[in-house]
């Protein structure tokens, strides 16, 4: 492994201080533990609320990962079903590119692996919103080089691409016009209502519908979809492919920064697509969103001064810079904040000033490209590391939610000015359309993905006393990040990379450090299959039933559902009745004859709800017209666990039922969340 860079010429000696991953594991995320060993990196730094919102954000990417059985693993934008979701998956491609950019540094690879299957498969509409989903497998390969497993996908890419530009694909909400080489789309189909060009072309009355505009988003979205494809079809020897998709690339480019950069505003902006009597054709929307940022977000502008001007607006309290977050257009603009859209008394989801996680994680995504590989724009001098730092900062404590009582529960959207949540729907709680482990690892650790056999760490953290990032699993290796800068934390003074224990690379500074990497391959995915799993209520087999009478059918059906969580905000689970000394059963009907050889079982017990784990239980199944108990494995069944999974293997067994028995102590219910049999 050789060195290269920026490095100290000391020789490469010495061992890093090991973090106590279980003792982290435990503080955060408490009995749940278990399901995250050997799953995520561990990461600790003097920063407090940048460590604590890291382990809540991989609890909130557990919370959201929906088990289809033998589809394999989605990520879910919201925890729990919505109406405009594509069911019974409760897929939202709009999210997909933040999952998958968050996924990418799990080192279990199943659920960005799993997922990808589904977002290029039959059962997902890839026009629902806009999307940059060949972006995500590709930025996922840059972490796992496993390419095998991105090209596999390639020729689904190029369909999907190809279909933006046939509005009977995409049902008319968004298309290409051959007159100007771009994209349009309305911006409730980019994930966006409420934006000047909606609002605008209403005559200011509404804005959820119409609004039809060349955005920022989507062709910067083309952008990075088109580099990806012809990235992957040059890797897979497919030449001409890669020539065609570089060419469209370079194409959009530069129309986009002909004609969505506005020199008045000095900013990207859209430009309307539709007209009536309120806007026209081709002008440009009135004022500046946070929108204008996508194209860093995905490497699309030229490296100069001039662009880079634009970096000014979100550090201009006048503009786009809110005291608790980045407004995502600014108060001059006359419908600023103003509240169209209610569900009964409660606001909805706007973007005509609030401060949305979505698109604060995309300006991050940005900067940071800024900041590592625009010098250009960097040595412009108008914003800097220190700037980075305060916004991750100003977003982690965004995560902590006042409606709440402070816990860490991040919800869709915020007052810039106030940080108090606006929607606060029933669906909100712990909504996953956004990034941050991203943003911590590519950003404040710095650590770079690149195609090319290097490993690449270029830390934006700044004035920072230390942290330590540990056993990523990148191009098959064990990659460790450490930075003290006085020596007092790890008894190692400076910055350190250590590759499968080695140090390999180390500085007296933050600085950039580069070292040749043997690309290996990762640990083979593990795929057991859940056999219990039903998506949809009342959709035959399998099938939920309970002992006792008065059960809601939609409570039975949460608890093979394929959802795990233990968060209270949002309910998924069944409730037994008070305990009073009876034992009470959950069955499982697979419906016909299916072996079945393991189960978890996941309990949940909130504070403030009269709720414990049983006593005892037990698993039977049914062997003709008689229930048996199964036989356990081990030292029979371990102690019920409490808001985390118990564990169950048994003799394989064929049947067709399976149950859990258990007896609710005395005066308390049981929460039961999820039984799973494999």
């Amino acid at each position: 492994m050789k060195p290269k860079g920026l490095i100290a010429l000391a020789p490469l000696l010495g061992v890093s201080h090991a973090l106590n991953a279980t003792a982290l594991l435990e503080k955060y995320l408490g009995p749940d533990a278990p399901w995250y060993t050997d799953r995520i990196p561990v990461f600790e730094t003097s920063i407090q609320s940048l460590e604590e919102v890291y382990y809540y954000r991989w609890s909130l990417f557990r919370a959201h990962q929906r088990d289809l059985g033998a589809l394999g693993y989605i990520s879910t934008e919201f925890i729990n079903d919505v109406g405009w979701q594509t069911s019974p998956w409760a897929i939202l491609i709009n999210a997909a590119n933040y999952h998958l950019r968050e996924g990418r540094w799990a080192r279990d690879r199943r659920f960005k692996e799993d997922y990808a299957d589904t977002l290029f498969g039959p059962n997902t509409y890839p026009y629902q919103f806009s999307e940059v989903l060949a972006d995500g497998v590709w930025q996922g390969y840059l972490v796992d080089g496993v390419l095998s497993d991105a090209t596999a996908r390639l020729e689904a890419m190029v369909s999907v691409y190809e279909g933006w530009s046939d509005e009977t694909a995409t049902g008319g909400v968004g298309g290409f016009d051959d007159s100007k080489g771009l994209y349009w789309i309305q911006p409730l189909d980019d994930a966006t209502e409420y934006t000047i060009s909606s609002i605008d072309a209403s005559g200011g009355y509404d804005g959820f519908l119409g609004g039809e505009a060349f955005r920022p988003s989507i062709n910067a979205y083309q952008f990075a979809n088109a580099k990806a494809i012809s990235a992957l079809a040059a890797l897979s020897g497919n030449e001409q492919l890669s020539a065609t998709y570089a060419a469209t690339a370079e194409t959009l480019k530069n129309l986009t920064q002909t004609h969505l950069w506005n020199t008045t505003l000095i900013h990207f902006i859209d430009r309307f697509y539709v007209t009536n009597e309120n806007v026209t054709y081709w002008d440009p929307i009135r004022g500046r969103e946070l929108v204008g940022y996508v194209p860093w977000t995905h490497d699309l502008p030229d490296d100069s001064a001039a662009y880079a001007s634009a970096w000014t607006h979100i550090l201009d309290a006048n503009e786009l810079a809110g005291s608790h977050g980045l407004r995502t257009n600014e108060p001059s603009y006359e419908f600023y904040m103003r509240q169209y859209r209610y569900e009964g008394s409660s606001p909805e989801c706007q973007w005509n000033g609030p401060a949305w996680p979505y698109q604060i994680t995309q300006v991050l995504t940005a900067l940071a490209n800024v900041l590592d590989h625009y010098p250009v724009s960097s040595a412009a001098g108008v914003i800097s590391k220190k700037d980075y730092n305060a916004l991750l900062a100003q977003y982690a404590e965004l995560h902590y939610n006042p409606s709440y009582g402070g816990i860490l529960n991040l919800e869709e959207d915020y007052n810039a000015d106030t940080g108090v949540p606006i929607v606060g729907l029933a669906r909100s709680p712990h909504y996953f359309h956004s990034g941050f482990v991203d943003q911590v690892i590519s950003g404040f650790v710095g650590v770079r993905p690149a195609a090319e056999d290097v490993l690449d760490v270029n830390p934006l953290a700044d004035d920072v006393a230390y942290f330590r990032l540990q056993d990523v699993l990148y191009h098959g290796h064990n990659v460790s990040i450490q930075w003290d800068a006085d020596g007092s934390r790890y008894a190692a003074q400076g910055l350190r990379v250590e590759v499968d224990g080695e140090v390999v690379a180390r500085s007296d500074k933050l600085t950039r450090l580069s070292v040749d990497i043997t690309r290996v391959d990762p640990p083979a995915i593990n795929r057991p299959l859940a056999k219990s799993i039903q998506l949809a209520l009342d959709s035959g087999f399998p099938a939920g039933n309970v002992s006792v009478s008065g059960a809601e059918a939609a409570d039975i059906h949460d608890v093979i559902d394929g959802r795990v969580w233990f968060y209270p905000e949002i309910k998924n689970w069944w409730d037994t009745p008070v305990g009073s000394g009876e034992s009470v059963w959950y069955e499982v009907d697979f419906g016909s004859e299916t072996e079945v050889s393991r189960g978890e079982i996941a309990f949940a017990v909130h504070a403030g709800s009269n709720v414990d784990v049983p006593g005892e239980y037990r698993v039977e199944y049914l062997d003709g017209t008689e229930w048996v108990g199964v036989e356990v494995e081990g030292d029979g069944y371990a102690e019920a666990v409490r808001n985390g999974i118990t564990d169950v293997a048994w003799a394989a067994v064929n049947t067709q039922k399976v149950r859990l028995v258990f007896t609710p102590k005395e005066g308390v219910k049981v929460r039961l969340v999820e039984f799973k049999l494999f």
